[in-house]
């Protein structure tokens, strides 16, 4: 039986990074995809619409 339980939290663990990793990977691509929109546009940033105010603003990495 402890091992059941040990090998539960192993798996509950691995998972938890992956989701952690893929997370982040998703950030990285995303920060990666609107620096290349921005280098082909030749913008100096992006604009995001602040939802409260309606209010453009540049995006915070």
């Amino acid at each position: 039986m402890p091992q059941l339980i040990f090998f539960a939290l192993v798996g509950l663990a691995a998972y938890a990074g992956y989701r952690k990793f893929v997370r982040e990977a998703e950030r990285v691509t995303a920060k990666a995809r609107r620096a290349r929109q921005e280098a082909a546009t030749g913008s100096m940033g992006t604009l995001v619409e602040d939802p409260e105010t309606g209010e453009y603003r540049l995006a915070k990495d």
